[in-house]
């Protein structure tokens, strides 16, 4: 299965559609009927747990909602496509991609939710033991616009090393950059065309699984309890819709609570051989991420992929708030981050004003008081300081 990266090309293709069609969708959307069927685009990967468990467990349902079997989709490129065409209408986006759907490509889309937690790493070669080794050599990314090329290249600079992504063969002190299908990662790997890869799960614990590299960081360890993906509605969803609105917030976040409780049973419900067939995972592979037994951590300590034992945070977690201070903080990094394609949207955004364009929380503020609050997500209030590591 090739889960394709969202490329320069996508880029160009997108913004086109967009801004060709950013016109009449609010009209279209405002004549659908209230309660409207919820339409799952995602991609088969970790990312969009809550989603899929939110459907395969009844929980859009019970709120009175119709729900379609998710759309299963191959790209990043495919998620935004059939979001702006209409065919879904919930997705998980990673959450630099949606700034720059929102600022880049001018999508009218509203961040309502976040999906998950940490849940992604730095994965190398077997003869690669720290980032000072990666000079010289090729890293792929999922995306430009991921929270992965972001930490990446937070990893390379506090150990003097520059991205760079155009380069045939990259000087000692530099790392080549290139956008890759995560599901390509582990055989390139294996096969030598890159050094390592960083990327959401299985994809790592799949290296693992197969001996073809090891984690070298959690991204988690770098910026602690970072959002990988959000959840992304139609803004005009959200306006018109209100009530609509908040009930698939709330399923989502109950599916979070949820999958907090039950990350075994989690594991198997997404796997190739649960009854949704949702991803084409072995649930011994998820439940190595979802449920990993206390080996695993004690063996990440001692290699120093988990350098904060202190955090004390597992390898993916769930959270639905959507911290101010992150997206601001989001923001401000991707100004200095190297990424191909026209970059000047970024340079104008202001991180305050652009969070509070970017997101809605008001539903997800509802739907977590009704769940028990922050606690029940381990959190302990709606509001935080950013810590990142590296």
């Amino acid at each position: 299965m090739c889960i394709a990266c969202l490329s320069r090309r996508d880029v160009w293709k997108l913004s086109a559609l967009l801004g060709a069609g950013a016109a009449l969708r609010p009209r279209s959307l405002r004549a659908e009927a209230a309660q409207a069927p919820v339409k799952i685009g995602y991609l088969p990967i970790t990312d969009a747990t809550p989603l899929l468990v939110a459907h395969a467990r009844g929980l859009f349902e019970a709120e009175g909602l119709a729900a379609e079997k998710p759309v299963l989709l191959r790209s990043w490129a495919q998620v935004v496509e059939a979001f702006v065409a209409g065919h879904v209408n919930v997705v998980h986006l990673l959450s630099p991609m949606a700034v720059w759907a929102r600022f880049g490509a001018k999508a009218p889309l509203k961040v309502v939710a976040w999906n998950h937690v940490d849940g992604s790493a730095l994965t190398v070669s077997n003869d690669i033991g720290e980032i000072a080794d990666l000079g010289g050599k090729t890293v792929a990314v999922p995306s430009w616009y991921s929270i992965h090329n972001v930490v990446l290249q937070a990893l390379l600079r506090a150990n003097n090393l520059s991205a760079v992504t155009r380069r045939a063969t990259p000087a000692a002190n530099e790392v080549k950059l290139v956008v890759m299908a995560p599901s390509d990662m582990p055989p390139a790997l294996a096969t030598r065309q890159v050094a390592g890869f960083i990327v959401a799960e299985p994809f790592n614990a799949a290296a693992e699984t197969l001996g073809v590299g090891h984690v070298l960081r959690f991204t988690g360890d770098v910026w602690r309890r970072h959002a990988c993906c959000v959840v992304a509605m139609q803004e005009a969803d959200v306006q018109a819709r209100p009530e609509w609105s908040q009930k698939v917030v709330n399923a989502v976040v109950k599916a979070q609570l949820w999958i907090r409780a039950n990350r075994g049973e989690t594991a198997q419900l997404l796997s190739k051989d649960g009854p949704g067939r949702y991803t084409p995972h072995a649930a011994a592979l998820l439940t190595k991420v979802l449920a990993p037994p206390d080996s695993d951590r004690a063996a990440y300590l001692a290699s120093g992929a988990i350098r904060h034992a202190d955090w004390n945070d597992r390898r993916i977690d769930f959270q639905p708030f959507p911290y101010a201070s992150y997206t601001e903080e989001l923001v401000r990094r991707l100004k200095d981050t190297v990424v191909e394609g026209d970059r000047a949207f970024l340079m104008a955004l202001d991180p305050v004003a652009a969070t509070r364009d970017l997101v809605e929380d008001r539903f997800v503020r509802n739907a977590i008081a009704a769940a028990g609050g922050p606690a029940a997500f381990g959190a302990d209030s709606l509001t935080r300081t950013e810590v990142i590591a590296p």
